[in-house]
């Protein structure tokens, strides 16, 4: 199988997007997939989820980071660092990610340099996966992702303020899918569910309305686990792999593994 690209993006922030990119990476790596993480929002929140604030930090202020390899259009083979887990790499973002947008305003061919700088990676097929972690906005970075990405997963929390802002998020992929056809939405997440709550079933049937859209049977709920294994700078997996988080992020990487069978 060629090397799959997939991000996980959301225009509305706190929809579990890092999370979920950390622990379906590290899932795939318990499936005995090779997998290339990058982290492209400078909340820097998807390095942390497998280093510590320091490392992170340090990582943000050399020049071995994403924002570098941006700027100066280069490939992203050097750019790679390894984690502490085996068969799971990472190219860290910057706190300058939040400049990117000037940067690639003034270049050729702008929507593209993300997927020209994995050109190489993906051609070596090194990787099994790339998972990518989007910024939580519409805006040119993020076109850049969706057009270096095969598929998307967007993950909406089960909140009233969850689905808030879906249909911007549906219109901006329309507009990267006529640069992009071959961009597919693989699915929507439901996130931070808490199952006595009824807005849950609410979300879900609302979800379950709109045409065309694939929704996980997998569904991640509120677990306090995710939070002390977010605090230690590990996937939930490798914190507590007997923890309800870390079965239901493993169901869900099996999920997304076999949409490609």
């Amino acid at each position: 199988m060629k090397t799959q690209v997939i991000c996980f993006a959301n225009n509305k922030g706190g929809s579990g997007k890092s999370t979920t990119c950390a622990n379906v990476g590290y899932g795939l790596t318990q499936l005995g997939k090779k997998v290339l993480l990058i982290d492209g929002d400078m909340q820097l929140n998807l390095s942390l989820s497998y280093f510590s604030e320091d490392e992170v930090l340090a990582f943000a202020q050399g020049d071995k980071n994403l924002y570098y390899a941006i700027k100066n259009q280069r490939d992203l083979k050097s750019y790679i660092i390894h984690t502490p887990y085996e068969n799971i790499d990472i190219i860290p973002s910057s706190t300058l990610m939040s400049s990117v947008e000037y940067e690639l305003f003034t270049k050729w061919q702008r929507e593209f340099i993300l997927k020209k700088g994995l050109q190489s990676i993906r051609e070596s097929e090194e990787y099994d996966y790339i998972l990518i972690d989007a910024p939580p906005t519409l805006g040119g970075w993020v076109m850049n992702i969706l057009c270096a990405s095969d598929r998307v997963i967007i993950p909406v929390e089960a909140t009233p303020w969850g689905m808030f802002g879906l249909g911007n998020m549906f219109e901006f992929l329309e507009q990267v899918q006529q640069m992009e056809p071959a961009l597919d939405v693989m699915g929507i997440l439901v996130t931070k569910v808490d199952t006595r709550k009824n807005y849950f079933k609410q979300t879900f049937e609302t979800l379950h309305d709109l045409e065309d859209v694939h929704v996980f049977d997998t569904f991640i709920r509120v677990d306090s686990s995710v939070e002390w294994s977010q605090d230690n700078n590990m996937p939930i997996m490798a914190y507590r792999k007997g923890s309800r988080s870390a079965q239901e992020y493993m169901a869900l990487t099996e999920e997304i593994v076999n949409c490609y069978v």
